[in-house]
Protein backbone atom coordinates (compact mmCIF):
# COMPACT_ATOMS: atom_id res chain seq x y z
CA UNK A 1 0.00 0.00 0.00
CA UNK A 2 1.11 3.56 -0.51
CA UNK A 3 2.14 5.41 2.61
CA UNK A 4 2.77 9.06 3.43
CA UNK A 5 5.70 10.54 5.34
CA UNK A 6 5.13 13.93 6.98
CA UNK A 7 8.29 14.97 8.86
CA UNK A 8 7.87 17.00 12.03
CA UNK A 9 9.80 20.27 12.09
CA UNK A 10 9.89 20.05 15.89
CA UNK A 11 13.23 18.31 15.38
CA UNK A 12 14.46 20.71 12.70
CA UNK A 13 16.47 23.93 13.05
CA UNK A 14 13.67 26.25 14.19
CA UNK A 15 15.74 29.32 13.32
CA UNK A 16 15.77 28.25 9.66
CA UNK A 17 12.40 26.66 9.00
CA UNK A 18 12.23 27.65 5.35
CA UNK A 19 15.61 26.07 4.68
CA UNK A 20 14.76 22.96 6.67
CA UNK A 21 11.51 22.41 4.74
CA UNK A 22 13.47 22.80 1.48
CA UNK A 23 15.70 19.90 2.63
CA UNK A 24 12.77 17.44 2.42
CA UNK A 25 11.29 17.92 -1.09
CA UNK A 26 10.23 14.25 -1.27
CA UNK A 27 8.06 14.49 1.85
CA UNK A 28 4.31 14.04 1.49
CA UNK A 29 3.77 17.00 3.79
CA UNK A 30 5.24 18.96 6.67
CA UNK A 31 3.99 18.23 10.19
CA UNK A 32 3.73 21.28 12.44
CA UNK A 33 3.33 20.68 16.19
CA UNK A 34 1.49 23.54 17.88
CA UNK A 35 1.76 23.32 21.70
CA UNK A 36 0.37 25.73 24.27
CA UNK A 37 2.01 24.60 27.54
CA UNK A 38 -1.46 23.74 28.87
CA UNK A 39 -2.62 20.62 27.06
CA UNK A 40 0.99 19.44 26.96
CA UNK A 41 3.97 20.60 29.07
CA UNK A 42 5.76 22.31 26.21
CA UNK A 43 5.46 25.53 24.23
CA UNK A 44 6.31 25.75 20.53
CA UNK A 45 4.69 28.17 18.09
CA UNK A 46 1.28 29.34 16.99
CA UNK A 47 -0.78 30.77 14.18
CA UNK A 48 1.62 33.55 13.06
CA UNK A 49 4.41 31.01 12.48
CA UNK A 50 2.12 28.73 10.49
CA UNK A 51 0.91 31.69 8.41
CA UNK A 52 4.53 32.63 7.68
CA UNK A 53 5.45 29.06 6.69
CA UNK A 54 2.42 28.96 4.39
CA UNK A 55 3.71 32.01 2.52
CA UNK A 56 7.08 30.35 1.86
CA UNK A 57 6.18 26.79 0.84
CA UNK A 58 3.71 24.93 -1.34
CA UNK A 59 4.16 21.76 0.75
CA UNK A 60 1.10 20.08 2.25
CA UNK A 61 0.87 21.51 5.77
CA UNK A 62 -0.26 19.02 8.41
CA UNK A 63 -1.07 20.90 11.64
CA UNK A 64 -1.16 18.98 14.93
CA UNK A 65 -2.81 21.08 17.61
CA UNK A 66 -1.72 20.00 21.09
CA UNK A 67 -3.68 22.83 22.66
CA UNK A 68 -6.40 23.11 25.28
CA UNK A 69 -8.83 25.35 23.36
CA UNK A 70 -9.09 23.32 20.19
CA UNK A 71 -12.66 24.39 19.41
CA UNK A 72 -11.65 28.04 19.49
CA UNK A 73 -8.42 27.88 17.49
CA UNK A 74 -8.49 24.96 15.06
CA UNK A 75 -10.63 26.61 12.33
CA UNK A 76 -8.17 29.52 12.13
CA UNK A 77 -5.36 27.15 11.11
CA UNK A 78 -7.52 25.82 8.29
CA UNK A 79 -8.34 29.38 7.28
CA UNK A 80 -4.60 30.14 7.25
CA UNK A 81 -4.17 27.66 4.41
CA UNK A 82 -3.21 24.41 6.12
CA UNK A 83 -4.35 21.36 4.17
CA UNK A 84 -4.91 19.25 7.30
CA UNK A 85 -5.76 20.27 10.86
CA UNK A 86 -5.66 17.79 13.74
CA UNK A 87 -7.32 18.48 17.07
CA UNK A 88 -7.17 16.22 20.13
CA UNK A 89 -10.29 14.33 21.15
CA UNK A 90 -9.43 15.10 24.77
CA UNK A 91 -9.40 18.86 24.07
CA UNK A 92 -12.51 19.22 21.90
CA UNK A 93 -15.86 20.05 23.52
CA UNK A 94 -17.79 19.50 20.28
CA UNK A 95 -15.65 17.34 17.96
CA UNK A 96 -18.28 16.84 15.24
CA UNK A 97 -18.98 20.55 14.96
CA UNK A 98 -15.26 21.29 15.00
CA UNK A 99 -14.50 18.76 12.27
CA UNK A 100 -17.24 20.29 10.12
CA UNK A 101 -15.86 23.79 10.68
CA UNK A 102 -12.40 22.65 9.60
CA UNK A 103 -13.80 21.00 6.48
CA UNK A 104 -15.85 24.11 5.72
CA UNK A 105 -12.57 26.04 5.51
CA UNK A 106 -11.36 23.60 2.86
CA UNK A 107 -8.98 21.57 5.04
CA UNK A 108 -8.93 17.91 5.99
CA UNK A 109 -10.28 17.33 9.50
CA UNK A 110 -8.31 15.02 11.76
CA UNK A 111 -8.68 13.86 15.36
CA UNK A 112 -5.78 12.74 17.57
CA UNK A 113 -5.86 10.36 20.51
CA UNK A 114 -3.37 10.27 23.38
CA UNK A 115 -1.99 6.80 24.17
CA UNK A 116 -4.48 6.16 26.99
CA UNK A 117 -7.54 7.28 24.97
CA UNK A 118 -9.40 4.41 23.28
CA UNK A 119 -10.72 4.70 19.73
CA UNK A 120 -13.98 2.81 20.30
CA UNK A 121 -16.00 5.68 21.85
CA UNK A 122 -15.35 7.70 18.68
CA UNK A 123 -16.35 5.04 16.14
CA UNK A 124 -19.54 6.88 15.17
CA UNK A 125 -17.56 10.08 14.54
CA UNK A 126 -15.27 8.56 11.93
CA UNK A 127 -17.34 9.64 8.89
CA UNK A 128 -16.83 13.25 10.01
CA UNK A 129 -13.06 12.82 9.81
CA UNK A 130 -10.44 12.57 7.06
CA UNK A 131 -7.72 11.21 9.35
CA UNK A 132 -7.22 9.71 12.81
CA UNK A 133 -3.89 10.31 14.55
CA UNK A 134 -2.75 7.63 16.98
CA UNK A 135 -0.08 8.95 19.34
CA UNK A 136 2.60 6.32 19.97
CA UNK A 137 4.30 8.47 22.62
CA UNK A 138 2.90 10.86 25.21
CA UNK A 139 2.49 14.14 23.30
CA UNK A 140 4.64 17.11 24.16
CA UNK A 141 8.24 16.35 23.22
CA UNK A 142 10.09 14.95 20.21
CA UNK A 143 12.59 12.11 20.28
CA UNK A 144 10.64 9.78 22.58
CA UNK A 145 10.71 5.98 22.35
CA UNK A 146 7.94 4.26 20.38
CA UNK A 147 5.26 2.58 22.53
CA UNK A 148 4.72 -0.93 21.15
CA UNK A 149 1.58 -1.30 23.24
CA UNK A 150 -0.14 1.06 20.77
CA UNK A 151 0.03 -1.44 17.89
CA UNK A 152 -3.26 -3.19 18.83
CA UNK A 153 -4.95 0.22 19.00
CA UNK A 154 -3.76 0.99 15.46
CA UNK A 155 -5.23 -2.33 14.34
CA UNK A 156 -8.56 -1.63 16.05
CA UNK A 157 -8.66 1.79 14.41
CA UNK A 158 -7.99 0.22 11.00
CA UNK A 159 -10.83 -2.26 11.55
CA UNK A 160 -13.26 0.54 12.46
CA UNK A 161 -12.15 2.66 9.49
CA UNK A 162 -12.55 -0.26 7.11
CA UNK A 163 -16.12 -0.76 8.30
CA UNK A 164 -16.98 2.80 7.24
CA UNK A 165 -15.90 2.11 3.65
CA UNK A 166 -14.38 5.59 3.60
CA UNK A 167 -10.85 6.73 2.74
CA UNK A 168 -9.84 7.86 6.22
CA UNK A 169 -6.09 8.05 6.78
CA UNK A 170 -4.55 6.57 9.91
CA UNK A 171 -1.55 8.56 11.06
CA UNK A 172 1.01 7.52 13.67
CA UNK A 173 3.16 10.01 15.55
CA UNK A 174 5.93 9.17 18.00
CA UNK A 175 9.17 7.25 17.66
CA UNK A 176 8.72 6.47 13.96
CA UNK A 177 11.92 5.24 12.33
CA UNK A 178 13.19 2.46 10.07
CA UNK A 179 13.04 0.22 13.15
CA UNK A 180 9.36 0.84 13.93
CA UNK A 181 7.52 1.78 10.72
CA UNK A 182 7.12 -1.80 9.48
CA UNK A 183 5.09 -2.84 12.52
CA UNK A 184 2.82 0.20 12.16
CA UNK A 185 2.15 -0.53 8.49
CA UNK A 186 1.31 -4.12 9.32
CA UNK A 187 -1.12 -2.87 11.99
CA UNK A 188 -2.88 -0.71 9.41
CA UNK A 189 -1.36 2.78 9.54
CA UNK A 190 -0.67 4.63 6.29
CA UNK A 191 0.57 8.10 7.30
CA UNK A 192 3.62 8.69 9.47
CA UNK A 193 5.13 11.58 11.38
CA UNK A 194 8.91 11.22 11.64
CA UNK A 195 10.90 13.91 13.38
CA UNK A 196 14.27 12.98 14.81
CA UNK A 197 14.64 10.09 12.36
CA UNK A 198 14.47 12.55 9.44
CA UNK A 199 16.10 15.72 10.71
CA UNK A 200 18.69 13.77 12.69
CA UNK A 201 19.88 12.08 9.49
CA UNK A 202 22.83 13.37 7.47
CA UNK A 203 20.56 13.58 4.42
CA UNK A 204 16.98 14.20 5.62
CA UNK A 205 15.40 13.68 2.18
CA UNK A 206 17.16 10.33 1.75
CA UNK A 207 15.59 9.21 5.04
CA UNK A 208 12.17 10.37 3.80
CA UNK A 209 12.46 8.24 0.66
CA UNK A 210 13.84 5.31 2.68
CA UNK A 211 10.79 5.40 4.93
CA UNK A 212 8.43 5.78 1.95
CA UNK A 213 9.95 2.63 0.47
CA UNK A 214 8.53 0.57 3.32
CA UNK A 215 5.08 1.19 1.87
CA UNK A 216 5.99 -0.37 -1.46
CA UNK A 217 7.33 -3.44 0.29
CA UNK A 218 3.86 -3.93 1.80
CA UNK A 219 2.04 -3.33 -1.48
Amino acid sequence: MGIRITPSILNADLANLRGEIERIPSADGVHLDVMDNHFVPNLTFGLPTVESIRRHTDQFLDIHLMIAEADRWAPAYAEAGAESVTFHAEAAAAPVRLAREIRAQGARASMALRPATPIEPYADLLPELDMVLIMTVEPGFGGQKFLDVMLPKIQRTRDLVNRTGLDIWIQVDGGISEQTIDRCIEAGADTFVAGSAVFGADEPDHMVTALQAYGTSHG
